[in-house]
């Protein structure tokens, strides 16, 4: 090669690269983002080493873990950004008791009615319609009072439904007016005559009544295939 012009003795200097002694496993892992080359003139003077920075990055798995948990790095501890964590630290379960609004309708028990309480109000009424299956609200001459019906399979089946909402009624302590219609229909009528109107012990009453098992006791539903 003419050597003669100083282009071509710089390409022919930068050409000539010498490889590296090995490196130890602790320098690899210390430069393994770098990659190093040197090369030497035509003299045998050394030149200077050109570091071409590695264009490749860790992959998030070095970051996060395999299951993508992580350890935090150091500044987010510096940071207390554990302390911004809204819950309680400890993980050990607390029962707390329910209170009156999150109990439903049946599970709660009937109190005591003073004759000055005012009776719910048609409004009220009709909200609290929404938590019990089957009933509606009747005004009997300014009363307002509950009413469900049940058409039955027959007679028997009518007795055997007032047996039964009885025992649930009796352990409650507040009752309904019961019917029992010829032919085969039984009504119920919830009111507290003590107000003149609607406690919510009638609702109360109501929602225990809905869990009154009556499958057995009205026709079975035909299915066509």
């Amino acid at each position: 090669m003419n050597l003669s012009s100083p282009m071509a003795l710089a390409h022919h200097q930068l050409c000539r690269f010498t490889p590296l002694p090995l490196l130890s496993s602790s320098s690899k892992h210390h430069d393994r983002h770098s990659s190093l080359k040197t090369s030497t003139t035509n003299n045998g003077a050394p030149m200077q080493l050109m570091i071409k920075a590695s264009s490749s990055m860790p992959s998030p798995n070095e970051y996060f873990g395999d299951f993508g948990a992580r350890d935090p790095f150091p500044a987010e501890l510096e940071s207390n950004f554990a302390d911004k964590v809204v819950g309680n630290v400890s993980t050990e379960h607390k029962i707390l008791i329910p209170t009156l609004s999150a109990l439903s309708l049946a599970q709660q028990d009937c109190s005591p009615i003073s004759p000055s309480l005012p009776p719910i109000s048609e409004e009220d009424a009709l909200k609290l319609l929404k938590k019990i299956i089957g009933w509606r609200l009747v005004d009997d001459q300014g009363t307002l009072k509950l009413q469900c019906l049940w058409k039955l399979r027959d007679f028997k089946c009518g007795v055997e439904l007032i047996n039964r909402v009885s025992v649930v009624v009796d352990d409650a302590g507040h009752y309904p007016n019961l019917f029992l219609e010829q032919p085969n229909q039984v009504r119920a009528e919830l009111w507290t005559t003590s107000i003149g109107g609607l406690s919510m012990n009638d609702f109360i009453v109501a929602a225990k009544i809905d869990e009154v098992k009556t499958s057995d006791l009205v026709h079975k539903k035909r299915i066509w295939a």
